[in-house]
């Protein structure tokens, strides 16, 4: 991280400064580099402000030997956490966007969403150039039901297994022979310092990204509106519409890690954005497409593309496979 970062900007400072600010977070290495991000940016805005970090181990990290879609899905990442702003422990809690639930319970609030990262999957391998390069039996592992779905569609030659564990815990069960090969976020490698681990990006022809990949998302109290308020400089106006219509979709499908759902949204150069949306069978016999474009970059408009996408993959017959979700 560099010494002295700059706030991601869009608005204007709030009339009065925070004198301490405690944010929650889980315990993983990236994790903790997101919260320390987020840490040195709020310095930054506000010089004369206490910054601390609370770190946390949820459920999600202690249980390691299961499918994460078998033991509560991704909420389990942040319960811990929502605990802790309840209990006023906390100001603030920063989370990957892609593991925060489509639907937030009332008393909290996603206040902001950070500049995004790539939101890419990442191809990591000690043999191998890139997916389609593998030959057949070659030993695939990912956590990810959509990232799974989608490589058995256009690769069923492919042998695709479970990984659970944190970044390092995966590139070590890679590096000691346990996989060919295996998938990640290219934003959690490039945030570590493992950019050199990439042999190549998926493109989103074969792997469309989870929604919210690569994006930061801080969630606070619902209460608690001065503290939206000092986080709003950090705000990313396109990245939050990007999310919001991704997230849309996986919200009206009823989308989490039981499903495999895919949303990807992007500028389109003119100033407006273009989603896609995938949903699978889980052995990856079937995908199903939509996608529509908006002339206009603003929240609203992209949870209204949002909704279009999700109405559209229904009409192709996508809630059979949503019923479980």
């Amino acid at each position: 991280m560099t010494a002295n970062p700059r706030p991601e900007p869009n608005r204007s400072f709030p009339a009065t400064a925070p004198t301490r600010l405690v944010i929650a977070s889980r315990e993983s290495r990236l994790a903790m580099w997101q919260a320390e991000h987020v840490r040195d940016l709020l310095q930054g805005l506000y010089p004369s402000c206490q910054v601390e970090i609370l770190g946390m181990t949820t459920v999600g990290d202690q249980v390691l030997d299961q499918p994460l879609n078998e033991i509560g899905g991704k909420g389990l990442f942040i319960k811990e956490l929502e605990v802790a702003l309840l209990e006023g422990k906390a100001h603030l809690a920063v989370h990957s966007l892609k593991d925060v639930p489509m639907e937030l319970p009332p008393e909290f609030t996603l206040a902001a969403v950070l500049r995004r990262e790539d939101p890419r999957d990442a191809f990591v391998s000690n043999h191998f150039a890139d997916l389609e390069g593998m030959p057949a039996g070659s030993r695939v592992g990912t956590s990810s039901l959509r990232r799974a779905a989608q490589i058995r569609a256009r690769l069923p030659h492919l042998k695709i297994l479970s990984l659970r564990g944190n970044v390092n815990t995966r590139l070590a069960k890679l590096d000691r022979g346990d996989y060919d090969a295996i998938i990640l976020a290219a934003a959690g490698l490039k945030r570590l310092g493992f950019a050199e681990r990439i042999r190549s990006v998926i493109p989103p022809t074969l792997s469309l990204p989870a929604a919210g990949q690569g994006a930061l998302g801080i969630e606070t109290r619902a209460d608690q509106p001065d503290v939206a308020r000092w986080l709003a400089p950090l705000v990313d106006a396109a990245s939050t519409a990007q999310v919001a219509a991704e997230r849309t979709v996986s919200r009206m499908l009823g989308g989490s890690c039981r499903v495999p759902l895919a949303a990807y949204c992007v500028p389109d150069g003119n100033g407006g954005i273009h989603l896609t949306a995938r949903v699978a069978a889980e052995d990856g016999s079937e995908v199903l497409e939509a996608s529509a474009a908006s002339a206009e970059d603003s929240v609203a408009a992209a949870e209204a593309i949002g909704v279009q996408v999700a109405n559209a993959l229904l009409e192709q017959g996508a809630a059979r496979w949503l019923g479980s979700a």
